[in-house]
């Protein structure tokens, strides 16, 4: 009991895991409120930012035992579907590292001059990150970051005995202190454009944070790490995708959310979704989201505008200029970090097919129809849960309520040749 209590009196992440503790400031816009620059705007702490060391967790992964399974040199993936040898195979992409992303970053890396004779690597670092309520009833919450390699096989990623998810950081929300610290400085409550504004700042503000000088210089130079297969190598970290739900896409992409440019990859509009798989619309996704010189302009025109000039964040100036592209005055960290060296952080986000599709696209398209065998009435449901009964494999694992026409699923096997599924 004595070891229990000690415990919950120390600090709630280990600084022998290699946790640390910092915060970040962020600068507070106000209408009609002048600065000669950004720099001299009031800033508001926001404290509570646990994260590691992106160096370090880099260090540990490649030391780990199961990195003995890394692939630290890419390759093509072909595929001779036919049995005469003079026809062409196909080529496959199953892994990131036999992606065309990856040769050509590992390429690139090889041609650069270096004055060491270690084999050069990839270390291909996938983020995701999730906020997640902890429970049905209050407002306990967790926003964690966590950093998966692309040298694994996504099979052995997928397996919770590899542990190949690495904790990177935990973000903290915009404390509600933040409405008395407003009104103290400025005499009046912050407006829901500011508080959105801050929001979206404090997460650039965090991976600035992790994207420190250590990775920065790790980044250019590369670190020498002893890998667990006895090698010694000289690891790069590139960034290759980011998964995270829409909410978040938005907040990292520096963009509105469901606003007339929605996607953070591309510029369709919103009224043109609708268009989805046709000829057109594949010509507009063609023209992808470049962060080029004239995106970052706007942003900088933008704060200058909101900090120097007191102009208030959802004012039509500020509007003219980001809206077309659905764009807001925020500094994105990725573009702030890596784009002199020619990154562009829209080609990180990637489909998160748990939220956009398990829990989107495919539950609304099956709860529709669900809705329409209700319509039909009779025994239709009854019938459609006889037949799922009917799969061994799916016996017990589906229920489907006439009430509230909600899908419980343990078990995605579905056969295809199977007569009740041809009905």
């Amino acid at each position: 009991m004595k070891r229990l209590d000690d415990y919950a009196a120390g600090p709630d992440f280990a600084s022998g895991d290699g946790w640390k503790h910092a915060s970040v400031h962020l600068r507070l816009p106000c209408e009609g409120v002048t600065n000669a620059s950004e720099e001299e705007a009031p800033t508001f702490e926001v404290k509570g930012v646990y994260y590691r060391s992106l160096t370090e967790v880099i260090k540990s992964a490649f030391q780990e035992t199961v990195a003995k399974t890394f692939h630290f040199t890419p390759f093509q993936l072909l595929w001779h579907h036919s049995e005469n040898p003079e026809d062409p195979p196909v080529r496959l992409i199953s892994e990131l590292y036999n992606s065309d992303a990856f040769i050509e970053e590992h390429e690139k890396i090889r041609s650069q001059p270096r004055d060491c004779t270690l084999e050069t690597a990839v270390a291909a670092i996938m983020p995701a990150s999730d906020s997640t309520h902890l429970a049905n009833f209050g407002t306990a919450s967790l926003w964690p970051i966590y950093a998966f390699f692309g040298n694994q096989s996504k099979y052995d990623r997928g397996k919770p005995s590899n542990f190949a998810a690495h904790h990177l950081a935990y973000l903290p929300s915009l404390p509600d202190t933040i409405q008395d610290a407003y009104r103290a400085i400025f005499g009046k409550s912050a407006t829901a454009a500011v508080l959105t504004h801050l929001k979206r700042d404090l997460i650039h503000e965090i991976w600035e944070l992790l994207l420190d000088e250590d990775f920065m210089h790790a980044y250019v130079h590369g670190i020498v790490i002893l890998c667990a297969d006895g090698i010694t190598r000289r690891i790069f970290p590139r960034f290759f995708t980011y998964s995270a739900d829409y909410p978040e896409k938005v907040l990292l992409a520096s963009i509105k959310s469901l606003a007339a440019c929605p996607c953070p990859c591309c510029f369709v509009k919103k009224d043109q979704i609708g268009a989805l798989g046709t000829h057109a619309d594949r010509l507009r996704r063609m023209k992808p989201r470049v962060d080029d010189a004239r995106r970052q302009d706007k942003v900088e025109t933008t704060r200058r505008w909101i900090f120097e000039r007191g102009y208030a964040i959802a004012c039509k100036a500020v509007q003219r200029v980001l809206d077309p592209l659905s764009m807001v005055p925020t500094r994105n960290a990725f573009s702030k970090r890596l784009s002199s060296f020619g990154f562009d952080f829209h080609s990180m986000f990637v489909p998160d097919l748990l939220h956009e599709f398990e829990l989107g696209v495919w539950k609304a398209v099956f709860t529709h129809l669900l809705r329409l065998l209700y319509a039909i009435g009779g025994d239709a449901i009854q019938k459609l849960n006889k037949r799922y009964s009917d799969f061994s494999q799916l016996s017990h694992t589906i229920c489907i309520h006439l009430a509230d026409l909600q899908v419980s699923t343990s078990a995605y096997v579905w056969p295809r040749h199977h007569p009740s599924l041809q009905q």
